[in-house]
């Protein structure tokens, strides 16, 4: 990634990833808290437009690279070595930048059901059973020539979310994910919160009886569209990330609907609950192991005292 690439990314997006998210905006600006310090009065403004900032408190702006430059205080290097890591649903990596509107940098091969075994084990790696295998399809691609596979997880647009154990990323648009689980036509009021799907797909593993709606944001840059579903319904539960940006994310959910309930607090020694649903099957294991050796113990005191 250069800066031109980095600089074409929705600083949105950016900046929904480092926990920051808008006092209010509308369809050409947003306006936000001062990111670099502390303010009651948002003065720091971006331009959806032109994809620039500026914060009037100080009387600085500029794209990306300057925002995270100082953010982080990095050099410009640090910078793209940042960006790199990140997975931004609006970056589209291509040699020629200009290519991005009339060329797609990939495509769609097939898409079919689960078989595939490496996924399979991926999906058990992460803790997860047969029982999710309805929720997801195997997808095959081409990224730039070069063809993938990995789990994908269809959005309200028709986008995939996809996973693999080396792979994460997403195909067409960006989108919240919404999985009727009453298996009715009514619907539901009642809806269950997450910003990723497997965290979602850990929640469906672990409450085989729940009725409702799964609601996966996909991307916490998606909170509005989020939050402009969730006035569908009267019972709204949250399991955000327990990181920065999942508790302003959530927070900013309670401000709409202060009758949510937050329950980040069921894992809150974990990231999620994916992480947390994995550290109960260690512990499973871990115990199951503890009894074993416990009664071939007992079996061998046994056998000795018999002989």
């Amino acid at each position: 990634m250069n800066c031109k690439q980095f600089n074409l990314i929705k600083l949105e997006e950016v900046l929904a990833s480092l926990g920051h998210l808008p006092t209010k905006q509308n369809e050409k600006e947003a306006w936000y808290l001062n990111p670099f310090g502390t303010e009651t009065q948002a003065s720091f403004k971006l331009d959806k437009k032109l994809n620039l900032w500026y914060l009037y408190s100080e009387g600085i702006g500029g794209n990306n690279t300057d925002f995270i430059m100082k953010y982080q205080n990095a050099s410009v290097k640090e910078v793209l070595q940042w960006a790199e890591k990140q997975n931004f649903s609006s970056f589209q990596p291509q040699n020629d930048i200009h290519l991005q509107k009339s060329i797609p940098n990939y495509q769609i091969i097939e898409i079919k059901e689960l078989q595939n075994e490496n996924l399979k084990n991926y999906l058990y790696q992460r803790g997860l059973s047969q029982n999710v295998y309805p929720f997801i399809k195997e997808v095959h691609f081409t990224i730039r020539d070069k063809k993938m596979y990995a789990i994908g997880f269809e959005n309200l647009s028709g986008g995939w979310e996809l996973r693999n154990s080396f792979y994460k990323g997403s195909l067409l648009k960006k989108d919240i994910s919404v999985i009727n689980l009453n298996n009715n036509q009514e619907k539901n009021m009642n809806v269950v919160v997450f910003e990723g799907f497997t965290d979602a797909l850990s929640f469906i593993d672990m409450k085989h009886f729940f009725k409702g709606d799964v609601l996966v944001m996909n991307s916490i840059s998606l909170l509005n569209k989020t939050k402009e579903y969730l006035q569908n319904y009267s019972e709204i539960n949250l399991f955000l990330d327990n990181d920065k940006s999942g508790e302003n994310c959530k927070n900013e959910i309670l401000k709409s609907f202060p009758e949510a309930k937050d329950h980040s607090k069921i894992y809150f020694l974990h990231k999620d609950l994916n992480d947390y649903l994995l550290s109960r099957i260690q512990i499973k294991n871990e115990n199951r192991q503890q009894q074993t050796r416990e009664e071939q113990q007992q079996n061998c005191q046994i056998f000795k005292r018999r002989r």
